[in-house]
């Protein structure tokens, strides 16, 4: 019979004879987990396209891949004993890695804390079937709740986007730990643009427009995604601590706070129903923390403060901690809490005080996901918490979309625009400005004679190339004024001593002179331009920047001046596709930024907002 999958087990040089074999029987996929193609040199490249071109129709998984298990249906394609089935707990999550190697070790440190998974795919080399291949089959796998993702590189910017989106209209939270952030900018020095986006910063931005959650720390993917897994949503910052060890309780309740989280004290009627649950002296019920020191051992009484904290109005979450007294009775402590789950729908997670993997698997696998460390926990409510404020923009968008809808019916045809006028129209006037310079890097003036074209304003300027010719120019341009090297060269002039400020008239022509034996004595370069420009008093600084790679175009807007680098106070968004920023997409992007305020008049300045 034709096999409905194949797993190739043979070496390089001749899967593609069986994979050939195979696409003629009419398989539908198959599985090829040699190495030696593309991740190697160009003569595996090589043969990664003799691969491709042998299985025609036929769907491929790899090559360098390991394989991939189904948990749910409980069926192993792999030959690897990292994917061993009977080593996994089946679970909500599903996990998809660019990397066999990665893949096994999170499967391994998952498996220790009892966190399920659904779906386990390493996609390798992604010579066909790749990451958004996977992402979009499990948007629509209904036992996947949750998709964790090992990302080295996204190769299809477009296709991904969409497999991304089709989850996030599902309501299915993505969680990505991407490797390559030192990488950030190392072939970007070339402009202030390219070396405050950088590859990581244009990651960060494309993560954040699909909604995708980003896990900072490779032991972030897990603890968000055992969180989310629980199916239970954070509303808000309030967190009750429950805790039978002081200790442990300053822990979470200090490293809640600097995440941005709060810890209040129970309401009036809160710490009331509390205080009725003691049976003496030993607890400390009416406070955040909430101490129930031994009698934390009393399965009644546990059960009693756990309700009337997710009863409470005054918190979002819970967070259990379980200390030494609870080691020895682990399915006390599941019990208890597990018992109180059904009654609502506010996280409880579980702080390990001191480590107990065995401990934290018990509560796992019972619903209350568990951590060893303060920090995670507060990893965790944050990925909940962000998880959620999409999750209400999703559906307010969709709500604003439908009532905008029978509006967009009711306009007249001649009031609506032909789809890419606009667009066509840019990019018409575009060539034709680019068409006049030489390729390549531009100087100063020639950027501002393109902007000028698509009517950005630029400043009064003139080019010179002798000292007297700059000060006819400042003569022209009255008052003081600004002088610098024109040079598409030297990119950041004031660096080599290429900008002279509020320079006088009658000093130009000296100055002149100066600048240009400093910039020869700091880059063996002597400038033959100058230009004179008019100075220009009051108003905010700002960087405004393009930066296009695989992912897309995107605009960059920050603080600006010689300290942009410096300060890195940037913000980054992909343009939409085919249209550029509305005013309040824009206006948007300028409130990210840190200095936002002083643009909006912070301290008595004036306000700059009606010209942003």
């Amino acid at each position: 019979e034709t096999p409905e999958v194949a797993i190739v087990l043979l070496g390089a040089e001749h899967a593609h004879h069986a994979v050939r074999e195979l696409a003629l029987r009419g398989t539908p996929a198959a599985i090829v987990l040699a190495s030696g193609y593309a991740e190697i040199d160009e003569e595996g490249a090589a043969r990664q396209r003799q691969l491709v071109e042998a299985a025609g129709p036929m769907r491929l998984l790899g090559p360098n891949t390991i394989g991939l298990v189904n948990l749910t249906d409980r069926i192993v394609l792999s030959a690897s004993g990292a994917l061993a089935m009977d080593r996994f707990p089946a679970g909500r999550i599903g996990v998809v890695s660019q990397s066999g190697g990665i893949l096994g070790a999170l499967l391994s440190r998952a498996a220790a804390r009892g966190i399920g998974r659904s779906k386990l795919v390493s996609t390798g080399n992604e010579a066909d079937l790749d990451l958004a291949d996977f992402v979009d089959h499990l948007a629509g796998d209904d036992a996947t709740q949750v998709i964790a993702l090992y990302v080295e590189g996204i190769r299809h910017a477009s296709k991904f986007r969409a497999a991304a989106d089709r989850a996030r209209r599902a309501g299915k939270p993505v969680v990505v730990f991407k490797v390559g952030r030192s990488e950030a900018g190392a072939q970007a020095a070339a402009s202030h643009t390219g070396a405050l986006a950088g590859s990581d910063r244009m990651y960060d931005a494309f993560f954040r427009e699909l909604g995708i959650l980003r896990a900072r720390h490779f032991g972030d993917l897990l603890d968000i995604a055992a969180a989310l897994a629980s199916g239970r949503r954070l509303h808000g910052r309030r967190v009750a601590i429950l805790t039978s060890t002081g200790g442990a309780g300053t822990l979470i309740s200090d490293s809640l706070g600097v995440a941005g989280f709060e810890s209040p004290a129970p309401d009036a009627n809160t710490a009331e129903a509390l205080r009725g649950l003691q049976t003496g002296n030993h607890s400390a019920l009416d406070r955040n923390p909430i101490d129930v020191t031994l009698a934390g051992l009393q399965p009644k009484l546990l059960r009693g403060v756990i309700s009337t904290l997710l009863a409470s109005p005054t918190y979002d979450a819970l967070v259990v901690i379980v200390g030494s007294s609870g080691l020895a009775q682990p399915e006390l402590m599941a019990d208890a809490i597990g018992a109180c789950l059904p009654a609502s729908d506010k996280p409880v997670i579980a702080f390990l005080s001191p480590h107990a993997p065995e401990v934290g698997s018990v509560l796992t696998l019972r619903g209350v996901p568990a951590y060893t460390t303060p920090e995670s926990c507060a990893v965790a409510l944050a990925g909940m918490l962000q998880a959620q404020v999409q999750a209400q923009a999703r559906v307010q968008g969709q709500a604003l979309a439908r009532a905008q809808e029978p509006v967009r019916a009711q306009a007249p045809a001649a009031q609506v625009p032909e789809p890419g006028i606009a667009s066509t129209l840019a990019r018409r006037a575009a060539d034709t400005a680019i068409g006049d310079f030489p390729s390549g890097a531009l100087d100063e003036a020639q950027a501002k004679a393109l902007f000028a074209r698509f009517g950005v304003p630029v400043v009064d300027e003139r080019i010179v190339v002798t000292a007297q010719e700059a000060q006819s120019a400042a003569a022209e341009l009255g008052g003081r004024v600004v002088l610098k090297i024109l040079s598409s060269r030297i990119l950041h002039k004031s660096d080599v001593g290429g900008v002279a400020v509020d320079v006088d008239c009658q000093e130009l022509g000296s100055r002149l002179a100066r600048m240009g034996e400093e910039v020869f004595a700091r880059t063996g370069e002597r400038p033959g331009r100058f230009l004179v420009q008019k100075k220009v008093a009051g108003g905010i600084e700002l960087i405004l920047g393009m930066h296009r790679d695989a992912l897309g175009t995107a605009i960059l807007l920050g603080t600006g001046g010689v300290t942009a680098e410096l300060f890195k106070d940037t913000t980054l968004r992909f343009l939409p596709s085919g249209r550029g920023f509305d005013r309040e997409e824009a206006n948007a992007m300028a409130r990210e930024l840190v200095g936002w305020p002083i643009l909006d008049g912070y301290r008595g300045r004036r306000s700059e907002r009606a010209h942003v």
